[in-house]
């Protein structure tokens, strides 16, 4: 019975999978719609714990786009935090300050802080808000890993006059964080910094703490005297002295007594509506916590050292392939960890290196090198740039992309053990096992045809002219033959 063939329902399955693709697409979309119709009521919590890096911006902003595209009402960020990077927080206040929907920063829960980063934080947030038995406040930067205060112009001579004396404060790898001395007093003479770079970082804080005080009419000179002296406040005192706005024992406690309140927007003026909103939570996924491992002091600082060392030693040794490969990528994670590439040019650099690894790979037998290190390059700068405003791509097109590519190359490494199995084509190899024909009778020396040529032949039994023979090793211009077995004829 004939068979149709196969091409018809190839281009069956094809058309098939491609309208469940569009069918999917539009179920998603209306998911979407729906859901940012019935979001309205509703208010997005985020959770901010630990020191504020790259990975919290990316969080944070990702946490805001959520919440305008679903409409949320407001947008809740419980905070304990003890500091962090200073471009980071102003980024993310810069991200704040221009949202279409108020942010309200909640330290919380009882026990946690908001020092250093986490009090402008809270001064850059439209709703300023503390749990019981928490505090902020130690909002002084400090140097990072010794090499002078963050955001100084390496150009700057620091002259050797000193304004004050202050009791050194403690400073982390990832950290910009101020530490309170905890003995200033009303008599003390003004901290304005001990050089001319400390000045112009001190100073620029404090213009930027008390811009931010004065835009949402909180108290600008406790502010200034958290940056200079690094004093700290509990929550009760910071109501009391106007530097936040509520102190609220839990999330519903919050909402109950910002409802009515007016807060300054970028567009002007807004009165919340909080009362009985619905509270969606919306926490660190995998990917987060991907990007604070990578940006990890100790993970960054490996990073960082295999990255050098991998270069280092692939120039040393071309053509070995495997330490520059693994070299590139760890340097590209540590820049963007070190802040030296924001997120998007490192995703978008490691892009592009896994990309030329791939293609690298099908141009030089490094027998899988290159395509394993294009692909983990390839993924983690997707990664990195999945949720990017401008530069979108959703999590299925990676894993699709990145299957594809590791496909392909299990597809060429299974062929190339495929090839080693076969017997050799040509060359010495080829020529052993090969079947010869006696050319006279000899029972020592003689000669054979083997291959249509003439060969010096050497037989440890008798062979006859017309006879099968078998090679079995060379010696220069002469081959060693043995009589072919009656089975292998």
């Amino acid at each position: 019975m004939p068979t149709l063939p196969a091409r018809p329902y190839r281009k069956m399955a094809f058309v098939l999978c491609m309208l469940l693709g569009l069918l999917m697409l539009g179920w998603q979309a209306f998911a979407q719609t729906d859901q940012s119709q019935t979001n309205q009521n509703s208010a997005l919590l985020m959770n901010i714990e630990g020191a504020i890096g790259p990975a919290t911006k990316d969080y944070f902003e990702r946490g805001l786009r959520q919440a305008n595209d679903e409409n949320h009402a407001v947008v809740i960020v419980q905070l304990d935090t003890p500091g962090g990077l200073v471009e980071t927080t102003r980024d993310m206040i810069s991200e704040m300050l221009n949202a279409d929907i108020p942010v309200v920063m909640y330290v919380s829960p009882s026990g946690a802080r908001a020092a250093s980063a986490g009090t402008y934080l809270l001064y850059g947030s439209h709703v300023a808000a503390m749990a019981p038995a928490t505090h902020l406040g130690s909002a002084t930067p400090v140097q990072m890993g010794g090499g002078g205060l963050p955001g100084m112009d390496p150009s700057d001579e620091p002259p050797s006059d000193s304004d004050t004396n202050e009791e050194s404060s403690g400073d982390d790898a990832t950290q910009d964080e101020a530490v309170s001395d905890g003995e200033t007093g009303a008599g003390d003479e003004v901290r304005r910094g001990e050089n001319a770079m400390e000045r112009k970082v001190l100073e620029d804080a404090v213009s930027f703490i008390r811009g931010l005080a004065e835009r949402h009419g909180r108290n600008a000179d406790w502010a200034e005297e958290a940056v200079r002296e690094a004093v700290n406040l509990t929550a009760p005192e910071a109501l009391e002295k106007n530097v936040i706005d509520v102190v609220a024992s839990d999330i519903d406690d919050l909402l109950a007594q910002m409802d009515g309140r007016s807060v300054v927007m970028e567009s002007g003026e807004r009165v919340l509506e909080t009362a009985n909103l619905e509270v969606e939570r919306f926490d660190p996924d995998w990917r987060t916590q991907l990007l604070s491992v990578i940006t990890n002091p100790n993970v960054a600082y490996f990073l960082m050292l295999i990255g050098f060392y991998g270069i280092i030693f692939e120039l040393s040794s071309p053509g070995s392939l495997f330490p520059g490969t693994i070299g590139i990528i760890s340097l590209l994670l540590a820049l963007f960890a070190f802040q030296v590439l924001p997120i998007n040019y490192a995703g978008l650099a490691l892009i592009l290196v896994g990309i030329a690894l791939m293609v690298g790979e099908a141009l030089i037998p490094s027998f899988g090198v290159l395509g394993v290190g294009g692909i983990a390059a390839f993924v983690f700068g997707s990664v990195m740039l999945m949720d990017a405003e401008y530069l979108a791509v959703s999590l299925p097109l990676i894993g699709g992309i990145a299957a594809v590519a590791a496909g392909f190359m299990l597809w060429t490494l299974v062929n190339l053990m495929r090839l080693r199995r076969k017997p050799a084509l040509g060359g010495e190899e080829e020529m052993l096992e090969a079947q010869a024909v006696a050319l006279e009778d000899f029972e020592r020396k003689g000669h054979v045809r083997l291959h249509g040529e003439r060969w010096n032949a050497v037989t440890q039994a008798p062979v006859v002219e017309g006879q099968r023979l078998k090679v079995i090793r060379f010696e220069g211009l002469t081959v060693q033959v043995s009589p072919v077995p009656l089975t292998e004829k």
